[in-house]
């Protein structure tokens, strides 16, 4: 069992920030248990605080980013390499 709980909340969305900064160069890491329970974590506690997680906006604001729109975030978009 994940205990998130131990770690300081605003550490936590820090890691979260960096790595999910950086999943272009490293895809492989979408597939862990890690990132995918601590992504997890992080919405639970955002929606305790009344966050809405499917609003990319605040989502990113609650984390700590820069909110920007859905368009300026599609604008940057790249795909996903495939095998």
């Amino acid at each position: 069992m994940t205990r998130f709980t131990d770690f300081d909340p605003d550490e936590l969305k820090l890691v979260y920030r960096v790595l999910h900064g950086h999943l272009m160069e490293h895809v492989e890491l979408m597939d862990t248990v890690f990132f995918e329970q601590l992504q997890g974590w992080l919405q639970r506690e955002a929606g305790r605080e009344g966050v809405d997680v499917a609003d990319h906006g605040a989502w990113d604001a609650w984390l700590g980013n820069l909110a920007v729109s859905c368009a300026e975030r599609m604008a940057d978009r790249r795909q996903l390499p495939t095998d």
